[in-house]
């Protein structure tokens, strides 16, 4: 396994940076075009949430992230200073499709919910102030035709 760490300012300027690194890193490892796609809509998803819930006491707060791959599996690590959260409870409030208009939808609460849609597996551990999201995405063998 490899590791590829960046770190950037808990600001949502930044969070193309952590896209882009996603990219050539994904790309690389030769995953499709759509896992690449959703894997960004992911990481943007548990960076945006670091960026709101994050902790914003001094003002030079960062996010963590940690591309590491592996021959089947490209897993990423998004880590934040921040209150606590409740991985259960949190997916229990954001399971959208409870609603019958989507008028009725309420703002916020989908970003957990894209994440596991999206990604193959996710993790999210808090430890007093530490919040960490690890998205694992697995490698599927392509075929050539012929």
């Amino acid at each position: 396994m490899k590791a590829i760490r960046l770190q950037i300012p808990a600001h949502a300027d930044f969070i193309d940076m952590v896209r882009i690194c996603l990219y050539g890193i994904a790309s690389k490892m030769k995953f499709s075009y759509e896992d690449i796609e959703d894997m960004k809509v992911a990481v943007s998803e548990a960076c945006n949430n670091a960026v709101l819930h994050g902790g914003h006491d001094t003002g030079d707060e960062v996010i963590d992230v940690c591309y590491e791959t592996d021959d089947d599996s490209l897993k990423i690590r998004i880590k934040n200073n921040g209150s606590g959260f409740v991985y259960p409870n949190a997916l229990d409030m954001s399971a959208p499709l409870a609603v019958e208009q989507v008028s009725d939808l309420r703002v916020g609460g989908l970003g957990i919910y894209l994440i596991q849609a999206l990604m193959d597996e996710v993790a999210i551990y808090t430890t007093g102030n530490v919040t960490e999201v690890v998205m694992t995405k697995y490698l599927t063998a392509v075929t050539e035709e012929g």
